[in-house]
């Protein structure tokens, strides 16, 4: 009997070895077959070790390329926030600007400091200087007018807007749609329509900006309304909503709501055929 223990203990040992790198194997398969979306910059605090400061920014990883989404206001603290997410500049392939204002794209130079060569997707309307100035730093500028597909399973909604033009992306996801503004100067639930539009497909998540800060409780309360009738099954305001209107949303959403403020994060399963 006692000979025997040595070979039941391998036994043991060999099938916890096997378990340990299955288990390796599936999370890497998981995140290979994922979208992760992490806020980078924000005025709204969610993770407490990260630098909260007004604008906008967040990270798109997935199955293609990694998108950046606005560069917030400053550089060195998108920068900074990036280091102590173990987040990478260089592996940035695109950066999509939401529009123009400066606590969406102030944090572009810094970035493009210390990037690699990227595409910079801009709405068409952006001034020309600011457009020169990246061409001359070596990165390729790309107006976007109509909604255009960036990479497989991620579009924008083209340019929208009459006096402050901006740009949503639209992530297809296996759980619907996911609908990330900057401002949403547009109206949110015009840019949510139009996303719908340009991707047809149930609406997973909506996040972002949605420019709601000194609204009415019942202007707010229309906003949500036309959400709920357009199908949003989880939001995750920040930026410009402001906190009366957040918590509006929260409450009607419930356990649907989703703190995406500065370190915020979501991870998706991709669209597979």
């Amino acid at each position: 009997m006692t000979g025997g223990r040595p070979a039941v203990l391998a036994c043991i040992l060999l099938l916890f070895f096997v378990n340990y790198i299955l288990g390796a194997e599936l999370m890497i398969n998981e995140e290979k077959l994922s979208i992760t979306i992490t806020v980078l910059y924000n005025n709204v605090p969610t993770d407490t070790n990260l630098t909260t400061a007004w604008g906008m920014s967040c990270l798109i990883e997935g199955p293609g390329k990694t998108i950046l989404f606005d560069t917030g206001g400053q550089g060195h603290i998108l920068l900074d926030n990036m280091t102590r997410l173990g987040q990478d500049p260089g592996l940035i392939q695109a950066v999509v600007l939401s529009h123009i204002h400066g606590d969406h794209t102030g944090g572009l130079g810094d970035f493009l400091a210390v990037a690699d060569e990227v595409e910079i997707y801009v709405p068409a309307s952006f001034l020309g200087e600011f457009k020169r100035q990246v061409q001359q730093l070596g990165h390729q500028v790309i107006d976007v007018n109509r909604p255009i597909q960036i990479v497989p399973g991620v579009f924008s909604t083209g340019e929208m807007g009459r006096e402050i033009k901006e740009q949503a992306l639209v992530v297809q996801t296996k759980s619907g749609l996911v609908v990330i503004t900057g401002c949403a100067h547009p109206g949110i639930v015009d840019m949510v329509r139009r996303a719908r539009e340009v991707v047809p497909g149930d609406l997973y998540l909506v996040m972002g900006g949605f420019h709601l800060t000194g609204f009415s409780p019942a202007a707010v309360q229309e906003v949500i309304s036309g959400l709920k009738r357009l199908g949003v099954q989880k939001v995750g305001p920040s930026h410009c909503t402001g906190p009366a209107a957040m918590e509006m949303f929260r409450q009607a959403w419930g356990d649907d709501f989703l703190d995406l403020g500065c370190g915020g994060q979501v991870r998706i399963p991709v669209l597979t055929e």
